[in-house]
């Protein structure tokens, strides 16, 4: 599913246009990076949490030269999905929770 075909499904739910419902996941989507980008967290209980992680500078090696080479630092956007997200994906999986 992508973003036109979310719109149409929010806007046939809730009697809304295409647009207005495209207009809601931009300023849903938005604040999120928004927030993220501030290094905060959006957690949306059920879903899933989004927030910025860390990575250190390493060294890595050029795959074809073979040349040693410096990766910088940077920070990168992460999802964890929340428990009932993971329990819809796979039921199997409360059953081997509760185990």
């Amino acid at each position: 599913m992508n973003r036109l075909e979310l719109a149409d499904k929010i806007a046939a739910e809730h009697e809304l246009s295409r647009a207005q419902a495209a207009r809601i996941i931009k300023t849903i989507t938005d604040s999120i990076v928004t927030t993220v980008k501030k290094g905060g967290t959006v957690g949306i209980v059920g879903f899933g949490t989004f927030r910025q992680v860390s990575r250190v500078a390493r060294k890595g090696r050029n795959p074809a030269t073979g040349d040693a080479v410096k990766i910088p630092a940077r920070k990168l956007p992460k999802f964890v999905a929340g428990t009932a997200f993971k329990d819809a994906v796979d039921p199997k999986a409360a059953a081997r929770r509760k185990a």
